[in-house]
């Protein structure tokens, strides 16, 4: 996500033909009180997951029927790196970290990662500062080769520890 701004474009209003020399013109709103409304989207993104974290957590995975099956599990046997997700959503929200941990670990991880990054951009959001997220492609393969090593190291015999 190179070049990810949550920082309102600032606007520079010309000047009326009509005010006198001098005047200040209006202030426009969106950009002198920038405060509150630089918070409306991380304020959204954190309303949609606390939200669905809710459901999840009022939703039990655990009983068959509510969600579907990982169609890779179901027809070929093999964990993929999601699968128990929701059981360590479930959990996490029910305050049984070491369930979630045992139930999808890299979730968990995930769910961690997302309150660190979520903090720093509202915090840069109330200072006026943009918000970057530069990911290279040392980043995003070392993402790909994180995720794969945990897929395969649970579908291992050794790695049983790491299912579901």
């Amino acid at each position: 996500m190179r070049g990810v701004n949550a920082e309102t474009p600032r606007v520079t209003r010309a000047r009326s033909p009509h005010s006198a020399p001098g005047a200040a013109e209006p202030a426009d709103p969106a950009v002198s009180d920038g405060g509150p409304r630089r918070l409306l989207v991380p304020a959204g993104v954190l309303a949609a997951v606390v939200g669905a974290f809710a459901y999840v957590g009022a939703v039990d995975p655990n009983q068959p029927g509510h969600y579907p099956v990982c169609p890779l599990l179901r027809f070929t046997g093999v964990y993929c790196p999601g699968c128990g997700g929701l059981r360590s959503a479930h959990a996490f929200v029910h305050g049984d970290f070491a369930a979630a941990l045992t139930d999808n670990a890299l979730a968990v991880a995930g769910y961690l990662l997302f309150a660190v990054v979520w903090t720093v951009w509202v915090v840069r959001s109330v200072r006026g500062r943009p918000v970057r997220l530069d990911l290279g492609p040392v980043h995003l393969w070392s993402v790909g080769a994180l995720v794969l090593v945990f897929t395969v190291v649970r579908n291992l015999p050794f790695g049983g520890w790491l299912h579901p």
